[in-house]
């Protein structure tokens, strides 16, 4: 009875793994496109409590004096550092307290490929350091796909698209991490758009992730973007990596001092203030435009 199974093995055999692996795509697909268990707490209850979040943390940290270190890098095909563009500002306020923009360190721009556009700067300030409060909440649509945990935070996880891009307006893509605790955005990974496509002229922009800290035990301010990513220009692909650190916030006016770090050169040592009219007002993010 046994003549069959040793003779021809793949009578049994190949039908048993087909079986299996079908079972597998089977249930691959299904995990896929599940949806998401229900929250504790009702969804339309964590984007209104989070939004109304965002628009306190927004309030806030125009509050806070920073520092902000931009690293942008233009890379080979390799991987290899072919150019570099790196700003440090002091964001602070003048003996008024008026909102002022400080350059301490703006060393001449070698990057390779691409140049830096007022919409980098644009993105930079508002897209990259994402904030989605009330006020602004209307513009997009928003997706629960589940919970999952950053850092040990457990978090309410949403994916974020514009319902409409209007014209010489810049939007974020992508996916936020909201603590299910506090209400506020721990973290994002996503892209801005629009592309920008002209006659002549390409501003592409990469996908980053921005982390944030806790602040004064309250808020969850950006301390750290990252992007590494491919541009594909008609001229060609063009590798990019960027690095933003948010450091040093302090409340004007008060000692509190939450440190993260200063700026400091290749050699590792503290960067020096130097002449502030080398650059523009604040540093840009990795989006990039073709020269």
């Amino acid at each position: 009875m046994y003549n069959g199974l040793i003779m021809n093995p793949k009578r049994f055999v190949l039908p048993l793994l087909a079986l299996i692996l079908g079972a597998a795509a089977a249930y691959a697909q299904t995990a896929a496109t599940a949806t998401p268990a229900a929250p504790s707490v009702p969804v339309d209850e964590i984007i209104r409590k989070f939004s109304e979040k965002e628009k306190e943390f927004r309030i806030a940290r125009a509050n806070y004096t920073f520092r902000q270190d931009v690293v942008v890098e233009s890379l080979s095909a390799d991987d290899r550092v072919t150019g570099r563009y790196q700003m440090t500002t002091e964001i602070g306020f003048d003996s008024t307290g008026r909102r002022n923009e400080k350059i301490v360190y703006a060393p001449a721009d070698t990057l390779k490929g691409f140049s830096i556009s007022p919409e980098d700067e644009a993105d930079l300030r508002n897209i990259q350091p994402f904030v989605l409060t009330s006020d602004e909440i209307g513009k997009y649509k928003l997706t629960y796909t589940g919970q999952e945990k950053v850092d040990e935070i457990g978090c309410y996880v949403f994916e974020v698209e514009p319902k409409k891009i209007e014209k010489d307006q810049r939007y974020f893509q992508g996916k936020i991490w909201v603590d299910d605790r506090d209400f506020q955005i721990v973290k994002t990974y996503g892209k801005a758009v629009p592309d920008l496509k002209t006659k002549g002229n390409e501003n592409l922009f990469p996908r980053f992730e921005t982390y944030r800290e806790q602040v004064d035990h309250k808020y969850w301010f950006p301390t750290y973007t990252r992007a590494v990513d491919t541009l594909n220009f008609s001229t060609g692909p063009q590798k990019i990596r960027e690095v933003v650190k948010y450091q040093n916030y302090r409340r004007f006016g008060a000692d509190v001092n939450l440190t993260f770090g200063d700026a400091i050169d290749d050699s590792g040592k503290t960067v020096a203030p130097v002449n502030n009219n080398k650059a523009p007002a604040i540093g840009p993010s990795t989006t990039t435009k073709k020269k």
